[in-house]
C-alpha cells in the first residue's frame, strides 16, 4: 500500500509535467523556463486538487468529459495519421546504440507507465453500482482498448517523425499531427493532449485520496487518511499527496521537461514495482492455501500467470535503472516508521 500511494503522487508529477509539455505551443514563454513550466505543473496540480476535495461526483463528471476528447486525437492519428508514416522511420529497430536486450530492458518500464492503474478501478469500489461485475468489465475492456488505442497512435508518430528529432520533442503528437496536417491541425491535437493530460491527471489526483482510506481504515496508514469531509471527500489524503507532488516537480524542474517527465515515470513505475511483486507472490501462495477457489484445471494456469507477472516485474525494476531504483528504495524505507 505504501509503494503504491507513492507512485501515484510521484506519478502525478510526472503527468502534471506532460501537461506542461503541451501547454508549450500556444505559451511559447513555458519551453524556454523551466520555472514557468513548473508553475503551470503545479497549478495544474492544485486545481484538481481543490475539484477532487469539492466532490467525487464532480471530479467523475471532469474525468468522463476529459476521456471522451482525449480518444478523438488519438485515434486521428491512429487511423488516418497512419496513411502519412514513413515506413524508413520504422526500418531501424534499435536505435539506443546499445544491445538489443538491453534497449529492451530500458523501455519495459517506460513501457508499462503506460499502463498503470489498470487495476485502479477497484479502489473506489464501494461508490461503484454493480462492482462485483461492473469493474472486471472496465478493467478488461479498458485494458485493451488502451492497448490498442496505444500502439495505433505510437506507430503513426514514430513512422513520422525521424527517431533523432522525436527523442528530443516535448509534444510528439502535436508536433505529428502539425507535420501531416499543417499547424491548424497540430494545434487542434495539442489541446486534445492539454485535455489528456488534464484529464489523466485529474484521475490520479481522485486516486491519491481514495486510495490511502482501505489501509487506513486497517490501520496500516496514519487515522487521518480515513478521515472524509462534509462531501465525503479524503481532503488529508488529497492536500498531503498534492504536496509531496509539488515537492518532487519543485526538486527537480531544473532538468527540464523531458528529463523531469523520465525521472518520474521511472521513479513511480519502480514504487508500483513493490506491489506488483508482492501481488504476485500473494497469488502463489493465495492459490496453494486454498486450490478449490480456483477450481483444480485452473491452477496451475492460475499459477503461471502470477509467475510471469513476477518475472516481467523484476525485469522492469531493472530496466527502470539504477537511480530510479535508488530513489524507489529510500521513499519505501521512509515508510518503515
Amino acid at each position: 500500500a505504501w509503494g503504491y500511494w507513492i507512485s501515484v503522487w510521484v506519478g502525478n508529477a510526472g503527468i502534471a509535467t506532460a501537461f506542461a509539455a503541451y501547454l508549450t505551443p500556444f505559451f511559447p514563454a513555458l519551453n524556454g523556463s523551466p520555472l514557468y513550466t513548473a508553475g503551470a505543473a503545479l497549478g495544474a496540480i492544485w486545481l484538481l486538487t481543490a475539484l477532487n476535495i469539492w466532490g467525487l461526483r464532480e471530479a467523475a463528471l471532469v474525468q468522463l468529459a476529459t476521456t471522451v476528447l482525449k480518444i478523438l486525437p488519438l485515434l486521428a492519428l491512429g487511423t488516418v495519421g497512419l496513411l502519412a508514416l514513413d515506413s524508413a522511420n520504422l526500418r531501424t529497430f534499435n536505435v539506443s546504440g546499445q544491445s538489443t536486450i538491453s534497449a529492451l530492458t530500458a523501455t519495459a518500464a517506460l513501457t508499462l507507465w503506460g499502463f498503470l492503474g489498470l487495476e485502479s478501478a477497484t479502489i473506489p469500489a464501494e461508490e461503484v453500482e454493480n462492482p462485483e461485475r461492473t469493474i472486471p468489465i472496465a478493467t478488461i475492456l479498458g485494458t485493451v482498448a488502451t492497448a490498442g488505442i496505444y500502439l495505433l497512435s505510437a506507430t503513426a508518430v514514430m513512422g513520422i517523425i525521424p527517431a533523432s528529432e522525436l527523442a528530443g520533442t516535448a509534444a510528439p503528437y502535436t508536433e505529428a499531427a502539425t507535420r501531416v496536417w499543417g499547424n491548424v491541425a497540430g494545434r487542434l491535437v495539442g489541446i486534445g493532449a492539454v485535455v489528456a493530460g488534464f484529464g489523466v491527471l485529474n484521475g490520479w489526483v481522485l486516486m491519491q485520496g481514495q486510495m490511502p482510506l482501505a489501509p487506513a481504515r486497517d490501520g496500516l496508514f496514519p487515522r487521518a487518511f480515513s478521515r472524509l469531509s462534509s462531501r465525503g471527500t479524503p481532503t488529508f489524503g488529497l492536500v498531503l499527496s498534492s504536496c509531496l507532488a509539488s515537492v518532487l516537480v519543485a526538486a527537480n524542474y531544473t532538468r527540464g521537461l523531458i528529463g523531469l517527465f523520465n525521472f518520474a515515470v521511472l521513479l513511480a513505475t519502480v514504487t508500483v514495482l513493490a506491489s506488483y511483486l508482492c501481488t504476485s507472490i500473494a497469488q502463489i501462495i493465495y492459490i496453494r492455501r486454498d486450490p478449490a477457489r480456483f477450481g483444480s484445471p485452473s491452477v496451475r494456469k492460475a499459477i503461471a500467470v502470477a509467475a510471469l507477472a513476477f518475472a516481467y516485474s523484476c525485469w522492469a525494476v531493472v530496466g527502470a535503472g539504477w537511480e530510479a531504483v535508488g530513489w524507489g528504495v529510500v521513499l519505501m524505507v521512509l515508510g518503515l516508521p
